[in-house]
């Protein structure tokens, strides 16, 4: 759902074609969803020049394994500087064919309503990697390295989570920013465990409420960051192995939201026809 390191974990096309057929088989266990959060401020340093921030976040998963899959999300958030207050909305939509290794995206974001940027195109598989046709800020053609999508990069930690293992790394195209880059992510896998009969977070999760889920952590490196560098981004969540996930640590160095699930709805799965 969400976004480099130590070391560069590098698949060969053979290595990559294979596991993503793999993965293609698994993914129709994958939910149908909408999950909304409620974002606060957990902690800011001076430097970050944030005194208040509040928000929701929207994430909506829809489609099958073999019709590709769509995802809306939306973050909005207010922010305020102690002199000033400004509403954030970043808009973004999504499509993923996995058995044809594809990838199409759109991202809008806005200040105070009023649109900054935005990045659109799509992405697919060729010889010696990944290629990028980007029509929005510009027209332009960007040749990447073998990367995973983000569905397929999801349908990666379950698979290696209900394997027992607990660190990976990955390289990751998922169109953020410029939509002109790779990243690398590492990935930190706790034992599953079911939730504390207290926990808030996990009784909004409807009939998942009881089930086990797995901690996570994903730190996002740029993908020419030396193995000693700091992520530009990390998140924390539980993960259930349908791929719904819950409880969100969201760190951006100089602050860190955290994500508590305020609704949850499961949409019935399409068949494979």
């Amino acid at each position: 759902m969400f976004r480099k390191g130590f070391g560069l974990l590098t698949l060969g096309s053979a290595c990559l074609a294979a596991v993503t057929v793999a993965g293609a088989a698994y993914a129709s266990a994958l939910a149908p969803h909408r999950a909304v959060y409620d974002l606060e401020l957990k902690n800011a340093s001076d430097r970050s020049g944030i005194t208040g921030m509040y928000g929701r976040m929207v994430y909506e998963f829809n489609g099958s394994a073999c019709e590709g899959y769509t995802v809306s999300f939306r973050f909005v958030t207010q922010v305020d500087t102690g002199e000033e207050v400004r509403l954030t909305d970043q808009q973004t939509t999504t499509y993923e064919d996995l058995k044809n290794r594809s990838f199409r995206f759109l991202t809008r974001s806005f200040t105070d309503e009023k649109l900054d940027k935005e990045v659109r195109g799509n992405a697919h598989d060729d010889k010696s990697g990944v290629k990028v046709e980007l029509t929005a800020p510009d027209k332009r053609e960007v040749a990447l390295a073998q990367s995973r999508f983000p569905t397929e990069h999801m349908l990666e930690v379950i698979e290696r989570a209900k394997r027992g293992e607990t660190f990976f790394e990955s390289r990751i195209f998922d169109g953020s920013d410029s939509g002109d880059k790779t990243l690398i992510t590492s990935t930190f896998v706790g034992k599953p465990s079911k939730p504390a009969p207290d926990d808030a977070d996990a009784g909004k999760a409807g009939k998942l409420a009881g089930e086990s889920s797995w901690p996570v952590t994903i730190s996002y490196f740029n993908d020419e960051a030396s193995g000693d560098a700091l992520p530009i981004y990390r998140m924390s969540f539980k993960l259930y192995e349908n791929g719904v996930t819950r409880d969100l640590t969201m760190d951006y160095g100089d602050f860190v939201l955290s994500g508590k699930l305020a609704d949850l709805e499961v949409f019935n799965a399409e068949e494979c026809k």
